[in-house]
């Protein structure tokens, strides 16, 4: 959602999983590895520049990335939150370059929707689509 000079993004989930009745949803620091949680959120990435893009008609009318928010699904002693959504980060900075560095907040969620790993929503700040 467009509003004023910002573009909202609601949060976005990796993997999507399909479940069976009784079946366990994976966690990061269970099943999930820290590794594997940052490659969803570089995925998840990728995604949200798609959204941007799509919202915007170019990545040319990003001029800051001000908020993210990245959520993990993990398990109750997992610490390395933050290590996860770097995944999703460190590719804001590099397409971006000093426009993609953002404030950020990573938490651990008990669940997510869909049997997500991690889910990450984002505020962007945007240009004039005449300047």
């Amino acid at each position: 959602m467009v509003r004023g000079n910002y573009l909202y993004l609601s949060g976005k989930g990796a993997p999507r999983r399909q479940l069976q009745p009784g079946q366990t949803v994976p966690k990061v620091g269970r099943e999930v590895t820290t590794e594997e949680a940052a490659a969803h959120a570089r995925e998840i990435g990728i995604y949200l520049l798609a959204l941007m893009k799509d919202a915007l008609g170019s990545l040319d009318r990003v001029e800051q990335v001000v908020k993210v928010l990245g959520m993990v699904n993990a398990v109750d002693d997992f610490t390395e939150h933050t290590e996860v959504i770097n995944g999703c980060s460190d590719l804001l900075v590099e397409v971006f370059g000093a426009r993609g560095r953002h404030t950020r907040s990573a938490v651990g969620i008990k669940s997510l929707p869909k049997g997500f790993a991690v889910e990450i929503e984002a505020m962007v700040e945007i240009r004039d689509a005449a300047q």
